[in-house]
């Protein structure tokens, strides 16, 4: 496979790594880098032995795809962008602030016959690839994702920071369309909701809780799946699963067998790039499609909606005892 002219747009703390591992990939070349910072840019492109360039519109002449790893807010413009001038994108999670800007990089995408990924890695961390098979119809979804605060990430919620990454792993069980949300969310030390839980109600039956958190002491990215046959528990950070099934080899006396699986060491973000790469040079469809990126950022944005309602209930309340 000839070697892909690479670009990053945005080396801060996760573009950086973009930039190193595309240096490093046999099926990429980084050519160049370009920042807010100007300083950061040629830092990291010195690193690298890449350029740094001044603009978005520079970079772009002298590649054939790029990662953007802006802001949140400025995903939707800076991938536009790229996607128009004809470069296949892998877009930082989530793909977009709106469900109206993410469908609209969707179609420009389809529309210039470029690949569009979107980088929620966790589809790619090794666990994954031990417990997947392990996964058939869940009827009830557990999440936890929780982290201590840090100012980066704060020009979004949350849902859209940290939740983000888990529906997107619950929407790739396939459970069907959703039927019904309740959620609940409060800030803490932003001025958005620093701590949201959701109720989905899918019609197949299926229920998924999720709770987020940047929050909090400890951090914790831990999923439970409770189907018909057994019970699935996945521990993305120690990277490893737990099955527990009925054991019909105990005779008359209930007992659970416990099967414990172990993922590998392989680098998430590394995983992913090599996905992207693969696709932009086949043509095939990225593992997480910007179709995916879009479906995960509608029901994000019916999250939200849910937990605007409790906050307008939690008001209503308040002026009622008053």
């Amino acid at each position: 496979m000839t070697a892909l002219r690479a670009g990053v747009i945005g080396v801060g703390h996760l573009g950086q790594h973009h930039a190193r591992l595309y240096a490093s990939l046999p099926g990429s070349q980084l050519v160049g880098v370009t920042d807010q910072s100007a300083e950061r840019a040629r830092l990291i492109a010195d690193r690298h032995g890449a350029r740094a360039f001044g603009t978005v519109d520079e970079l772009l002449t002298h590649v054939d795809l790029v990662s953007v790893a802006v802001p949140t807010s400025a995903h939707y413009a800076v991938a536009k962008t790229c996607l128009l001038a004809g470069k296949h994108v892998l877009v930082e999670k989530p793909i977009a602030v709106t469900s109206a800007e993410a469908h609209e990089l969707v179609r420009l995408a389809r529309q210039n016959g470029r690949c569009l990924q979107v980088g929620h890695s966790e589809r790619f961390n090794p666990v994954m690839q031990v417990m997947r098979s392990h996964i058939g119809r869940p009827v009830f979804i557990e999440c936890h994702r929780l982290s201590s605060f840090s100012e980066r990430g704060t020009d979004v919620d949350v849902v859209l920071d940290l939740m983000i990454h888990d529906l997107d792993m619950v929407l790739s069980f396939n459970p069907g369309p959703v039927e019904d949300i309740r959620a609940a969310g409060v800030p803490v030390l932003s001025p958005t909701i620093d701590i949201a839980n959701a109720r989905i109600q899918f019609k197949s039956g299926c229920v998924a809780n999720l709770t987020a958190s940047r929050v909090s002491m400890n951090k914790m990215r831990r999923l439970r799946l409770f189907q018909r046959d057994n019970y699935v528990s996945i521990d993305f950070q120690t990277r490893q699963g737990i099955i527990c099934r009925r054991d019909t080899k105990a005779g008359q006396r209930p007992a659970v067998d416990i099967e414990q699986l172990q993922g590998g060491e392989e680098e998430p973000l590394k995983l992913q790039l090599e996905s992207f790469l693969h696709a932009a040079a086949t043509g095939t469809r990225p593992v997480v499609s910007g179709e995916d990126g879009a479906a995960a950022l509608d029901v994000a944005q019916q999250v939200l909606e849910a937990i605007a309602a409790f906050v307008a209930r939690q008001d209503e309340g308040i002026k009622g005892a008053f």
